[in-house]
């Protein structure tokens, strides 16, 4: 931790409690650090309000996966000063833990907390704010650095898991292994005390998580994997759905796919980043793999699960992407069965190898590029979509209603996003067949199918 000044605090008399906002940048991983911040906090007696409110504290939970998202942290610390310029203000997460002077010398900032301290935030906020802790609040310090108890992420139907944090790859243009720290796993007695936890909860679909959710298990005593893992619960909950995040093209193993025919409560569905469709790209960002095997894994994994929606990571304008190693990207993307893409220009990254990597590509070139990339993934999930046309998805019907339409929606067990046109309130949360009628602006529309 670093102190990054001695504010004068002005705290809430006659017993009130201290009002806190917390707000988050960045991925499910960090989202989830948030849930579980949140939870301690409001064990240990303080008061959570929105962001946007007058607070007597604000934790700003970074991200530093690129520059935009560091320019997005100094934003929030601006704010935060602004709305009240005697609140204490902890910068905690992946921004913090990589540039933690820079972020103590802000205005009004008062502590950078870094990642491995986040487990102890109610007990730093009471010490920063002069406030002696109670034994309620000791007893809301986590007891493990790496997760915390299960935490309900607010107004969300699905819940997200974190069972892996770290990464031990260093891929060349990636921060990640710097904020994140080595690979480590929650360990299996505990991920099942969780799942049985959420499962109380009547969350209807988990989400596992982690900054490199395919290396799960490696750091275990016994060493174990994800697939043996999921074994362990699959037949146990087989009315509730499971969902995987992002997982390395190298990590999708035959017994990884064999579960997707064995349980139909394992949701069909891989986001699989592949960063680059050239290979001399590929070997310069460290990713241990070419374009040819990315391309037999992925028609492999749509041959043989039904329905499987297959996401893509892929980067543009890293050093050395010229008019043909990008031709060579989109002419693979192009001939994949994919679902989606996630499209994000390269960014620098202080302390990564790719800093070193010439030739540079504009800030022009790169935009121009991410569009082309971006409308190639339009098309990508309109013909994906449209393969469901007439036919029935289960869809897990989320609380919230679409602004736009007003309609119920909800997420099928292949990630697709469905507008409900008969649906009621009594299918909040629910598991319900859905027969898919149009494709409109971007999203599948239907009606509940009450004779499935």
């Amino acid at each position: 931790m670093i102190d990054a000044a001695n504010h004068k605090k002005k705290l809430p008399g006659n017993g009130q409690k201290i009002k806190v906002a917390l707000t988050t940048l960045g991925c499910k991983v960090n989202q989830c650090d948030s849930a579980a911040m949140a939870d301690q906090l409001k064990a240990a007696d303080f008061e959570l309000i929105p962001f946007s409110a007058p607070a007597d504290a604000y934790i700003i939970n970074t991200c530093t996966v690129t520059a935009i998202a560091d320019f997005q942290a100094r934003q929030l610390i601006r704010r935060a000063f602004r709305q009240n310029p005697s609140a204490c203000i902890v910068v905690t997460g992946c921004y913090a833990q990589t540039q933690s002077s820079s972020l103590a010398g802000m205005e009004g900032v008062t502590l950078v907390v870094d990642n491995e301290q986040k487990y102890q935030i109610s007990k730093i906020l009471y010490d920063i704010m002069n406030i002696e802790s109670s034994p309620r609040t000791q007893k809301a310090v986590w007891k493990e650095q790496l997760i915390s108890t299960p935490s309900r992420l607010s107004g969300r139907t699905r819940a997200f898991f974190k069972v892996q944090d770290g990464c031990n790859a260093f891929c060349s243009y990636c921060i990640v292994p710097f904020a994140r720290g080595r690979s480590r796993s929650l360990p299996a007695s505990r991920l099942l005390e969780g799942i049985h936890q959420f499962v109380a909860q009547d969350y209807r679909e988990i989400v596992l998580t982690g900054i490199h959710l395919g290396d799960y298990g490696r750091d275990l005593q016994p060493r174990t994997n994800l697939a043996k893992t999921l074994a362990l619960f699959l037949p146990k909950y087989p009315d509730v759905r499971f969902r995987l995040s992002s997982i390395e093209p190298k990590e999708i193993t035959e017994e990884l796919l064999e579960l997707f025919l064995l349980y139909d409560n394992l949701c069909p569905h891989l986001h699989i980043p592949l960063q680059s469709g050239d290979d001399t790209i590929l070997r310069a960002m460290k990713r241990g793999y070419d374009g040819s095997f990315y391309r037999m894994l992925i028609e492999k994994a749509v041959k043989s699960i039904a329905h499987i929606a297959v996401g893509v990571d892929v980067m543009t304008g890293f050093p050395g992407e010229g008019e043909q190693e990008f031709h060579n990207t989109m002419e693979l993307l192009t001939n994949l069965p994919i679902a989606y893409l996630h499209v994000f220009p390269y960014s620098e990254r202080p302390g990564t190898e790719a800093l070193n990597l010439h030739p540079k590509v504009s800030e022009k070139v790169k935009k121009e590029r991410a569009t082309i990339l971006r409308e190639l993934g339009k098309r990508k999930k309109e013909t994906f979509s449209r393969r469901f046309l007439g036919q029935i998805l289960p869809v897990l019907v989320e609380h919230s209603k679409d602004k736009k339409t007003g309609l119920w929606k909800g997420i099928s067990h292949n990630y697709l996003s469905v507008l409900l046109q008969q649906a009621s309130c009594a299918s909040v949360n629910q598991l319900v067949n859905v027969r898919i009628e149009q494709y409109q602006e971007n999203r599948l529309r239907g009606n509940v199918d009450h004779e499935k």
